[in-house]
């Protein structure tokens, strides 16, 4: 067993859905309980006997205490006949008891008619045959709410981080709700930056105040949508979960299923089942009923469920084969509960979310010949999966790691643990191998080989990025050097790329002036002041980027930072043919929302910019408005690396 990788520490934070029901206690019952009318069950009252003396104060020497009302002698009743009831004398001021029947009179019955069965139902055995859910929502036997009423929770501050905790300012409640259901389901979640991906995703993870005039729950069910979008499932069902299932609408009730399915997470959703009206038109819904059946102890419901779905072929057949394995899953004592399922992949043509989900979810492999030429969604739900191997999640880690999805010490941790594990075989093993050379070489220069190897050995420049934030630490370790400037470029962006600024800037005095280094440190540079134009020049004329982006994207990200000025942004505009000042709504948009120092609305508008599966897709004129809206509401670091990003990925 290989000694394990110490290179860093990851943290990994498991968001747990809690749904708890309350129930009393039963209380024993003390003694047989009267059924006499309050009153009745108490003896007639014989002659007052005197007050009991009181007892005397604790003292030394005790005082007698002389009896206020003389004692009176208690005639013997006579014995040879009944005495009339006592007449009771009762104190002045006590209510009088007045007798009451014990039983009603008896009243003329109730003439007998038809039975009013609820709408769509025409007999008993219909109603009979029923689904539970159904019965119980046709009969109005729903529950209305699932969390006590001193427990439940306003629509209000909704998300997982406060400002405390790094989360950006609720500050929504009086924006335009429009704007913000623009910018928020205009958004496709593919972002060409994996720092805009991080910043977005604390915007919509944060503790929000919905905006006015419109519905508190659709605002969420926005938020979390987007997130599943960018593959957040985690952070989605989170977001979800600070929601009261009672609270939920049609829309946020459509979105947190989505978000259970892509955290595998099917039982989950059973308390918002039990509360939230079914959606007949979706029969995922159905099927995630008989799961919960199964899960609850009624098997025999939920298979019959899952079995009348196949019957009418509600879902194709793989889909309810996965949703029988995962019902039997529970374990329900009976012959219900043991069914043995074979799962037959050979007529199934694609991949789909629902049916990966089921697939991991039952600890199943599926088919690797359709797990090809998937969209990035199905990686970064592989790389974030527990039940998945280590091996398919190294793998799909380049385009989490890429995107934003996982951070540099997540995906060190993944490799340590490959390192770690003798069974792990292939290209995942020898980039571990090559990672903890990358930490622990014997010299820098067999430590910077190492580096390069699993950076020259990425299949495209998204996954060599990738490599880069693997690398980040191990980068920050290499001993500043000008034997190493030429590769300083790829060492400073791997150490952007994980955020370690500081630790770039000590390479400062090495980089040649005009050379990547150095555009990356002029703008990562947390002290500000005016970059060297004559630096910038020699940068320009040394790019051989398509359409000089390179050079775009540096000088929009200084504009942006207020590190040239005006007069230099209009020159290269010219020699570039690029107009970083053109204005549209979007602009004006954020432009506005910084005047107004938004930072939430400047987040998310910067989000919908930055669009697209490459940095190709971004425009010099979008990114100085970004890099500028961003840097004027405060959020100046993090305009800072999404500028170098830019430029070291253009």
């Amino acid at each position: 067993m290989r000694g394990r990788l110490m290179v860093g520490t990851l943290v990994s934070v498991s968001v747990l859905g809690l749904g708890a029901m309350a129930g009393a206690p039963l209380l024993a019952q003390q003694g047989p309980e009267s059924l006499l009318p309050p009153g009745f069950d108490r003896p007639a009252r014989q002659a007052r006997p005197s007050p009991t003396p009181p007892r005397p104060a604790a003292s030394s020497t005790p005082r007698p205490v002389a009896s206020t009302r003389p004692v009176a002698a208690t005639p013997s009743p006579a014995p040879t006949r009944a005495a009339p009831a006592p007449r009771i004398d009762l104190p002045e001021n006590e209510p009088t008891i007045t007798a009451q029947p014990l039983f009603a009179a008896p009243t003329a019955p109730v003439a007998a008619g038809p039975v009013k069965l609820p709408t769509g139902v025409t007999s008993y055995a219909q109603l009979m045959a029923l689904p539970p859910d159904k019965l119980d929502q046709l009969l109005g036997l729903r529950p209305r709410y699932d969390i006590p009423p001193g427990s439940a929770r306003a629509l209000r501050q909704v998300g997982v981080i406060d400002q405390s905790e790094g989360g950006l300012g609720s500050t929504l409640a009086s924006q335009n709700y429009d704007l913000l259901r623009a910018a928020l389901t205009g958004n496709g979640g593919q972002m060409v930056s994996r720092w805009g991906h991080i910043l977005l995703r604390r915007a919509l993870v944060s503790r929000l105040d919905p905006p006015g005039g419109g519905d508190p729950a659709d605002f969420v069910a926005m938020r979390v949508a987007l997130l599943l979008r960018m593959g957040e499932g985690d952070l989605a069902r989170a977001v979800a979960q600070d929601v009261d299932p009672d609270n939920y609408n049609p829309a946020l009730t459509a979105a947190a299923l989505d978000s259970y399915v892509a955290t595998e997470d099917f039982t989950g959703f059973c308390p918002i089942m039990g509360v939230q009206p079914a959606f007949a038109k979706d029969p995922r819904w159905s099927a995630m009923q008989g799961m919960c059946d199964a899960f609850s102890g009624n098997a025999a419901g939920g298979f019959a469920n899952l079995d009348h779905m196949i019957f009418v072929g509600a879902m194709p057949r793989i889909d309810m084969q996965l949703a029988l394995k995962y019902a039997g899953a529970a374990g329900t004592a009976g012959r219900s509960g043991r069914r043995n399922v074979t799962i037959e992949w050979d007529k199934v043509a694609e991949m789909t979310p629902w049916r990966y989900a089921l697939t991991l979810a039952v600890g199943l492999t599926p088919p690797a010949k359709l797990m090809q030429d998937l969209p990035a969604q199905y990686d970064y739900v592989t790389a974030t999966a527990p039940m998945v191997g280590l091996g398919p999640r190294a793998d799909a880690s380049d385009r989490a790691g890429s995107a934003g999805i996982l951070s540099s010490s997540a995906m060190v941790d993944l490799y340590s643990q490959i390192y770690a594990n003798d069974d792990v075989t292939g290209s995942p093993s020898e980039r571990a191998l090559l990672l903890r050379d990358a930490y622990v070489a014997g010299t820098p220069a067999d430590r910077l080989k190492a580096m390069k190897s699993l950076w020259d050995g990425a299949a495209d420049p998204g996954r060599r990025y990738a490599r880069q934030v693997l690398t980040a630490y191990a980068a920050a370790r290499l001993p500043v050097s000008g034997d190493y400037a030429g590769d300083a470029g790829d060492l400073i962006a791997s150490m952007l790329a994980a955020g370690l600024d500081g630790n770039a800037m000590r390479w400062s005095g090495v980089v040649p002036k005009g050379s990547l280094g150095w555009a990356l440190l002029a703008l990562a540079d947390g002290r500000g002041g005016e970059a060297d134009t004559g630096a910038l020049s020699s940068f320009a004329g040394a790019d051989k980027s398509d359409s000089s982006r390179k050079t775009a994207f540096l000088v929009a990200g200084l504009s942006g930072l207020g590190r040239v000025s005006d007069s230099t942004r209009r020159d290269y505009a010219g020699k570039l043919s690029v107009d970083f000042d053109g204005h549209s709504r979007w602009s004006e948009a954020i432009d506005q929302a910084a005047a107004l120092n938004n930072q939430t609305l400047v987040v998310m508008l910067a989000g919908l910019g930055m669009q697209g599966d490459s940095w190709g897709r971004m425009t010099p004129r979008y990114l100085y408005h970004i890099v500028s809206a961003l840097n004027r509401v405060g959020l100046g670091a993090e305009a800072r690396m999404i500028a170098a990003e830019a430029v070291a990925r253009a």
